[in-house]
């Protein structure tokens, strides 16, 4: 399929390991090389909050590949995170965190910050979305289920929206639902059309 805008024999990389923003990315009608040599430790100052994490951890992973891009290549990087109470839920460690993150999470609003970097060998954009993602209260049974049988281990927050969880559990979502998925579809296709 060929890219629904004119890059000019651009070649977009994608720095990332999700196949969820690897399906976002296929499902806005663009054709991507994905590249995830580099062991990027994502820790970040501790008195940035919110959003200013997800820009720095966005900027971190593209800042670690601008040097070896060529000059028909445009990378994207993006960190997601879950924020609540100001409290940033990463990823789980294992079971038990996964648990204790959907617990914290159930009944209650938090909210999800995208941030991501697009840009070339000389030249890079950052920006980022937040939507606002009310949860039902969560039982037990529901919660130890989801974890078995999914595994949210790579996710932010130990859920995937686009899962079993969301379609149960989420009550409404304020902002997009994409950001939550991992990618503001639109703020980043509004940015690489920019670099075209």
């Amino acid at each position: 399929m060929n890219n629904i805008l004119n890059l000019n024999n651009q070649t977009i990389i994608l720095a990332s390991q999700s196949p969820r923003r690897q399906q976002l990315l296929r499902d806005m009608g663009l054709t991507f090389e994905v590249r995830t040599d580099k062991d990027i430790k994502e820790t970040f100052p501790e008195n940035l909050k919110n959003e200013d994490i997800a820009i720095f951890l966005s900027e971190l992973k593209f800042n670690a590949y601008q040097k070896e891009l060529t000059k028909n290549e445009l990378l994207i990087t993006a960190d997601t995170i879950v924020c609540i109470d100001n409290i940033m839920l990463g990823k789980p460690k294992d079971k038990q965190n996964a648990i204790e993150m959907l617990e914290r999470l159930s009944g209650k609003s938090h909210f999800v910050y995208t941030g991501f970097t697009v840009g070339n060998n000389t030249k890079k954009i950052t920006n980022y979305d937040c939507s606002e993602v009310y949860f039902k209260k969560l039982t037990t049974n529901e919660i130890e289920w989801y974890i078995d049988t999914y595994k949210p281990f790579d996710k932010a927050g130990s859920y995937g929206v686009q899962e079993w969880i969301g379609y149960v559990g989420i009550e409404k979502i304020i902002g997009s639902f994409y950001n939550v998925m991992g990618l503001p579809t639109q703020k980043l296709f509004d940015t690489i059309k920019l670099f075209v």
